[in-house]
């Protein structure tokens, strides 16, 4: 969800609503400003009104990368488009050509990327795997194609394809 706080606009990713004992109850809100990227923390009382932001939302398709910007193509009209690091954020570990991604305008600038709940990657660097090592929970750290560093089980090889949470980076299973 975007809204604006202080002039700015901003993403929650943490609310949780307290009631504590006998005092009135609150949304504790964890934001980051779209603008700058930095993180808050606030507390808004139960009386306290806050403007949402609808957001125009494009689905587009990864091309490529040159430098700082990432290229994408919309898929409804084929206009390519580039973005900076900065506008994609964390994003930029998970994208592989040809990806299938939305992403979210205000006023005409992108303001955020809305990723699948998980990737498939190729991985490029990883340790020999150890024969009889299905049953064990023990990690090894994998390089993906995109330079992102996953801990994978015992048993994945280099050049295998595997799924890749883009909620907190995590292997999910082979592709």
């Amino acid at each position: 969800m975007v809204v604006k706080f202080n002039n700015e606009l901003h993403t929650v990713f943490s609310m949780v609503h307290r009631t504590p004992g006998n005092l009135r109850g609150f949304v504790q809100v964890k934001m980051r400003n779209l603008r700058n990227g930095s993180q808050i923390e606030h507390r808004f009382a139960s009386e306290d009104k806050i403007e949402k932001i609808a957001l125009d939302e494009q689905e587009m398709e990864f091309l490529y990368e040159d430098g700082d910007t990432y290229y994408f193509m919309n898929i409804e009209n084929y206009e390519q488009l580039g973005f900076s690091s900065d506008t994609l954020g964390d994003a930029v570990k998970y994208l592989i050509p040809n990806l299938k991604i939305k992403i979210e305008f205000y006023e005409g600038r992108a303001v955020g990327v809305d990723l699948p709940a998980t990737v498939p990657m190729k991985i490029l660097e990883v340790e020999p795997g150890l024969k009889g090592a299905t049953v064990s929970n023990v990690g090894k750290p994998a390089k993906m194609e995109t330079g992102l560093i996953v801990q994978v089980p015992a048993f994945i090889n280099e050049g295998e394809v595997i799924m890749v949470s883009t909620i907190d980076g995590s292997y999910q299973q082979r592709a």
